[in-house]
Formats: structure tokens, sequence, C-alpha cells
């Protein structure tokens, strides 16, 4: 329903690496192997089972049964999502640049009730980076080539442009980051 809180972070994990502090913001600055250990602590402390999405997974979460370029319709703004406002595209108005993350929850949800899913702090998903689609499994599964060190990230965050926070917009990141 929500990102993962800085608060749900700590108690699960016993840290909190994030640059902008507050127990309900989103927890930032996790890796994409520190997501995978989140999401496997989950599982043992709950005893479901809990994994990063594949690409194909985020992707339907994020458009929740709609086709347009963002969940809410055709173009975006800063009282719908926390992005660079700063910056105008196609219909896209200019707005507030926060220049930071807000607290989760706080900006309308998609009809599926889910928050945040444009904008606020990117998403790993667990599949790793293909520049296409070619070859991609045709059944929401995880795409990953062992040999890569780029995951694929969703969503946009607060520092982005409001094209990236798009319901298909891709972007990678790479594992362990500082090796990129």
């Amino acid at each position: 329903k929500y990102q993962i809180t800085q608060e749900q972070y700590q108690v699960l994990m016993g840290e909190n690496p994030s640059r902008f502090p507050g127990r309900k913001r989103p927890v930032e600055r996790v890796t994409w192997i520190e997501a995978g250990k989140f999401c496997e602590q989950l599982s043992k402390k709950t005893g479901k089972n809990y994994t990063l999405p594949s690409e194909a997974q985020w992707e339907y979460a994020c458009r929740a049964g709609t086709i347009t370029p963002f969940h809410f319709g055709g173009s975006i703004n800063t009282d719908l999502a926390n992005y660079n406002g700063n910056y105008t595209q196609g219909s896209v108005t200019k707005g507030e640049w926060r220049q930071q993350t807000t607290e989760v929850g706080i900006f309308p949800p998609n009809p599926f009730g889910l928050y945040d899913m444009h904008g606020n702090v990117s998403e790993w998903c667990l599949d790793t980076w293909h520049p296409n689609y070619q070859g991609a499994p045709n059944n929401g599964r995880e795409w990953i080539d062992e040999s890569s060190q780029y995951k694929v990230i969703r969503g946009g965050s607060w520092l982005n442009l409001s094209r990236i926070c798009r319901c298909a917009s891709r972007d990678f990141d790479c594992e362990p980051v500082s090796v990129c």
C-alpha cells in the first residue's frame, strides 16, 4: 500500500540509511541487495514470502488498470506526486520542487489503493536491466541475467523530472552502487 517507511525499515533491519529523516518517510539510499535482504527478513518474521516485484508486476501495480502515462491521467502535477516540479514537459505545468522526500500516503492513491507509485523514491525491481523487451518473459516473471550488475528501478523520485515518473518509464542503477 505504501513505500517502506524508515520506521518499518529500522524495526526490521536495525538501521536507517536515509538522507531525509522521518518515521513516516520512505526509506531511501537502500541498495538492491539491501532491499532483497529486507524482503528476506520480512518473510522470516511473518512466515509469508516477500520479494521485490518483477518489472512487469511493478508496472501492472502502478497502472492499476489504466492506459494513460500516469495512473491519474495524461499529465502530472506536484499536487499529485513528489517530483522536481521546476521543469515542464508537454502539458505539465511548473510546480513545487520539495527537494526531499515526503511522508508516504500524502498524495492520492491509484485505483488499486497503492500510494506514491509516481515519484517520492524510485523503487527497485527484481529484474536485471535489459535495454528492450526482446526475449522478455510474457508471464510477468522476473527477467534476470546473473552476469549483469545493472538492476531495474521504476517510478521516479523527488529528484526526477515528470517524464521519469511515468508508468512506463524505466531506468537502472548498478549493484553494488560503488562499482558504477
